[in-house]
């Protein structure tokens, strides 16, 4: 799986680098089924398998949803140079509505930026106009086509995938999966 980072100063990933489980998750900052398993599915993840050392979560951006999808993914890799990554997709999600696509213009994400705690808003600021950031999130949505990822969001562990908003106890069932076969 050549999408496996396990980079231990990879700011777009959580859990110990160490851990004898990668879920690679592929996400759209405006997918409202991504913002479903953020707030309902990921911190019970988070408690019963990150936390415990037991799984390590990379996340894939995608811009699938348009020009705001690329400027989100933009701004959420901004966060991360700022070591926020995480924390900015939560905001963003946390605040997306139940239905359809938020719109994410620039003084939204600048708001977002904040709330998740990125403490220099002029470095992000100017960092949402790198092209090498926007290159990166382009070359991330090509890869995940090349891939195969047509839906986000999407789950890969081991040689198992996993599509859209599942209830947690299906990701019970693929993560304790991987973990019984070692992957």
């Amino acid at each position: 799986m050549d999408f496996v980072r396990r980079d231990a100063d990879d700011p777009m990933a959580i859990g110990d680098v160490d851990a004898p489980v990668v879920l690679s998750e592929w996400i759209d900052l405006r997918c409202p089924f991504c913002a479903v398993v953020s707030r309902e599915t990921m911190p019970t993840l988070m408690e019963e398998y990150v936390d415990a050392g037991k799984v390590r979560i990379e996340f894939h951006d995608v811009a699938y949803f348009g020009e705001e999808s690329e400027d989100a993914a933009v701004a959420a890799r901004a966060a991360a140079r700022q070591d926020r990554f995480v924390e900015f997709v939560t905001a963003v999600y946390d605040a997306a509505p139940e239905r359809g696509h938020p719109d994410l213009p620039r003084n939204e994400l600048i708001d977002f930026a904040e709330e998740a705690g990125v403490t220099d808003i002029e470095k992000f600021t100017a960092d949402l106009e790198d092209p090498k950031l926007r290159a990166e999130v382009q070359a991330s949505t090509q890869s995940a086509q090349q891939l195969g990822v047509t839906a986000v969001p999407f789950f890969v562990t081991g040689d198992t995938a996993l599509s859209g908003a599942q209830p947690t106890e299906t990701f019970r069932e693929l993560l304790d999966e991987a973990l019984a076969a070692g992957e």
